[in-house]
């Protein structure tokens, strides 16, 4: 099965439902009103994003798998969830009406599916059957309910569950058995990625509680599929490991209700993020601390998965108690993240090297010529070309070409697009010819190249005027892709491998590429444009190549 053509799949149904459901939305009713002190937007928004991840992870896995009895259920609880969530949206119905709508999404994959706990870590003795499903049914919905309530600020709760899905899809690749679970955490990360691009601060459409539960499901189901059937040699606790920080902050926050003697599924303003807000972080900031705990939660996760229970849930709760004491200790002494004398300092250096304008103007000029140079070069180092990428390569470069000549409706946006596809191609091309090329030196001048165009970026950005910082801004989606690149960096001496496709090597030049390419298009002015011609000689190259109109090999060493 191609995995990354399932991602793409469940990304792009994604993409095109969200516009989609942002247009009905007010007819529907389903706009979030910020009617309550617990809500950070100002403005009405959408909250129909969670159709957007549901429809584009189902509709793969419904036509990549075998319709038995465990995928039935999957189905038909995802669905359950995004009819009860989307009743809520309209109107909220209250957190029993919730609960009955979990329970009846559950119930069929634990007594139908017969997918559930089977053992309890720390347990040495067999439990009763009756009593495993029990337990199961209350994970299963308090780990709907964790998600469902870390839905607070832009991109959380999205961004804490792509993390983990991630991981669970990795070792689920790395383990004997079947892979449904990889199916299911790839097709979910697809419908995520196409909604996050919406969603990141400020955001333009809410999930809604359809989409949290959904997430929330899923991440319990494949979590037990994984440890149940996928790989049953794991340790049962490296579950509390992948979910990660919105189990512990549920937890929390039941007990900090329970003691104030209110109602305990009544939602109030004492979660993490919403404390984080209070002590002085900015909803971005926020956003990125919370994403840096949890990452390194799930990214242990990886790395002790068939380590001892103790091991694991010892270090599950270090790493909890060390974050909320030293947030308790933030809260009280009421210490501000401007406080820090080192960031002070730091913060001061910046601004004063920033007067110095040939920071910013030597890395754009650099960025201007490098990546158009890159992708026509690269276009003729690979040495195969596919011909239906040569088919769709043509049809690309006509398209570009009416739309440098400003033809009726290809306009900015589809020039856009056309770029990113040809970078995206270019790249998944050379890392599929990767193996093929032979010469020591050009693995040094990449790493150089990429090395060279990351620090190009970091010092256009950073030093860029007010203007152009409006322009570009860098979200906590960004900051998402950061971590998944430092992971495929990390997980490099062990790649993801599909065949010879090494995934980590992808991950990492596309993001680079991708981003340098974004900045060249918001920040273009009236210079000559590079990278729209690039775009269109890279093209050639490959449609020529692909028709085999000329054949050569330069990556291969004589």
């Amino acid at each position: 099965m191609n995995y990354l053509f399932l991602i793409a799949a469940a990304t792009m149904i994604s993409l095109a439902v969200i516009p989609i459901m942002v247009r009905l939305a007010p007819k529907l009713g389903m706009m979030d009103m910020p009617d309550d002190d617990r809500k950070v937007h100002v403005a009405p928004i959408p909250r129909v994003g969670g159709w957007g991840i549901i429809i584009g992870a189902l509709i793969p896995v419904m036509t990549l798998t075998d319709l038995d009895k465990t995928v039935v259920c999957y189905l038909f609880g995802c669905i359950t969830l995004l009819i009860f969530g989307a009743m809520d949206d309209k109107r909220e119905m209250g957190h029993y009406t919730k609960f009955i709508g979990q329970i009846i999404a559950v119930i069929p994959m634990i007594f139908y599916a017969d997918l559930h706990a089977t053992t309890l870590p720390f347990i040495n003795f067999e439990l009763p059957t009756w009593f495993m499903q029990a337990f199961t049914m209350v994970a299963m919905i308090g780990v709907i309910n964790a998600i469902n309530h870390s839905d607070g600020l832009d991109g959380l709760a999205g961004g804490e569950t792509l993390i983990s899905l991630g991981a669970i899809a990795l070792i689920a690749y790395l383990s004997p058995g079947n892979n449904l679970t990889i199916v299911i955490a790839l097709a979910a990360i697809g419908g995520l990625v196409g909604f996050l691009r919406y969603n990141t601060h400020p955001a333009i459409v809410f999930m809604g509680d359809g989409g949290s539960q959904f997430l929330g499901f899923t991440l319990g189901f494949i979590a037990i599929l994984l440890v149940e059937q996928t790989n049953a040699g794991l340790s049962k606790t490296v579950v509390l490991l992948l979910l990660g920080l919105p189990v512990i902050d549920i937890l929390i926050v039941l007990k900090k209700r329970a003691l104030s003697g209110s109602n305990i599924f009544k939602a109030t303003r004492n979660h993490m993020h919403h404390r984080l807000l209070e002590v002085g972080f900015a909803h971005k900031e926020s956003v990125v601390v919370i994403y840096s705990v949890h990452t390194f939660l799930v990214s242990c996760g990886i790395w002790l998965q068939s380590s001892s229970d103790w091991l694991i849930t010892s270090l599950y709760i270090v790493v909890c108690a060390l974050t909320y004491f030293l947030l308790n200790k933030a809260e009280k002494n009421n210490w501000q993240p401007g406080q820090t004398k080192v960031l002070s300092m730091l913060s001061n250096s910046l601004n004063a090297i920033e007067q110095n304008q040939i920071l910013m103007h030597g890395s754009r000029r650099f960025l201007e010529v490098a990546i158009p140079g890159y992708l026509i070069a690269l276009a003729i180092w690979i040495n195969d070309i596919p011909r239906d990428f040569g088919i769709v390569a043509a049809i690309l470069a006509v398209l570009l070409a009416l739309q440098s000549f400003n033809v009726h409706p290809f306009k900015v946006n589809a020039r856009r697009g056309i770029i990113y596809i040809t970078v995206v191609f270019v790249i998944y091309l050379s890392t599929i010819d990767r193996v093929t090329w032979q010469n020591p030196w050009a693995v040094g001048l990449e790493i150089i190249f990429y090395a060279a165009v990351c620090i190009a970026i970091f010092l256009a950005i950073r030093f860029s005027p007010g203007r152009r910082k409006e322009e570009f801004k860098v979200t906590s989606f960004d900051w998402l892709l950061l971590f998944l690149i430092v992971g495929a960096l990390l997980f490099a001496k062990n790649p993801l491998l599909f065949g010879t496709f090494n995934v980590n090597v992808f991950i990492v030049v596309l993001a680079v590429i991708l981003y340098g390419s974004e900045l060249l298009l918001v920040e273009r002015r009236e210079r000559i444009d590079l990278l729209g011609t690039a775009a269109l000689i890279t093209l050639l190259i490959i449609a020529v190549r692909g028709f085999n109109l000329i054949e050569f090999t330069i990556g291969l060493q004589s």
